[in-house]
Parts: structure tokens; C-alpha cells; sequence
């Protein structure tokens, strides 16, 4: 058993954000650890004219389905990678502050992250995803360089 026994990372369906989850899929691979992939979102309102027009098909602009998506996709990758232990989670919420939610409950110790936003100046202005989460998790964080 390697020195992380689970492995949390983000992703917004991005191909730079799958490009994280390669590397932590790889990271859980050769550690033997659960991989756990996160995706979080945040509702729009539901329309009645739009679900109205939409009818069946409206459950994809509402809720969590574009985020339960967007991780099926990345467990798909992850498995192509290698991971075999995988679990995912659509969390209601701002990224970086999900991420941090999911890592604690689900003790982990490495969270993965892409490094999209961290050199741009919005990102040293506003603050980006993997720099919030560097700065406010307690637990090992790896920032990978994907773009």
C-alpha cells in the first residue's frame, strides 16, 4: 500500500480538468488507492417555458445531471487509466470550496487539481480554484500543470 489511500479530484468536464484526473487515476493506480472524482455545480432555476418546450429532456438543464455527466466521463477515464477503485460525487456548490468539503468527509490525503486559472490575473485577483484549495485544505494537494 502506497503512501495515499484516497485520492480526491476535480473536475468542471474541461479537457484540462481530465487531464487531472488522468494523472490522480495514475497517482491511485500505482498507490493502490480509492480514487474519488468530483464534479461540483450549481443549479440553475427551473423555467417553465424552457421545461415546457424541453419536456423529458428538461432534467439536463436543472439539478446535478450535466455534473453526474461530466463525472461518468471521468470515471470512464480514469479506468482507461488504470483506477480501480473509483467512486464519484456531484456536489451543489462553488468548486473549490466542494472539493475541500469532499476531501475532508471522505478523509483524504491527496487532492488533485488542474492549474487552470492559477497564472491568469483574475486568478491572482479573485483567487482560482487550486489556489483556494491550497491555501485552505488540510490535506496534501497536487496541482497539476494542464495547460
Amino acid at each position: 500500500m502506497g503512501a495515499y489511500q484516497t485520492v480526491v479530484v476535480g473536475t468542471d468536464g474541461s479537457e484540462t480538468s481530465f487531464r487531472a484526473v488522468d494523472r490522480a487515476a495514475e497517482l491511485a493506480r500505482d498507490a493502490g488507492a480509492e480514487l474519488v472524482i468530483a464534479c461540483a455545480y450549481l443549479p440553475t432555476k427551473p423555467d417553465p417555458a424552457v421545461q415546457d418546450a424541453l419536456g423529458d429532456e428538461a432534467y439536463q438543464v436543472v439539478g446535478s445531471a450535466p455534473a453526474d455527466d461530466t463525472v461518468s466521463r471521468a470515471r470512464d477515464r480514469a479506468a482507461t487509466a488504470g483506477a480501480t477503485k473509483i467512486d464519484t460525487v456531484a456536489v451543489q456548490g462553488r468548486p473549490a470550496a466542494s472539493l475541500e468539503k469532499v476531501a475532508k468527509e471522505r478523509n483524504a490525503d491527496l487532492l488533485v487539481v488542474g492549474n487552470r486559472g492559477l497564472n491568469t490575473l483574475a486568478g491572482r485577483i479573485l483567487g482560482s480554484v487550486p489556489l483556494d484549495v491550497a491555501r485552505h485544505t488540510g490535506t496534501d494537494v497536487l496541482i497539476v500543470h494542464t495547460t
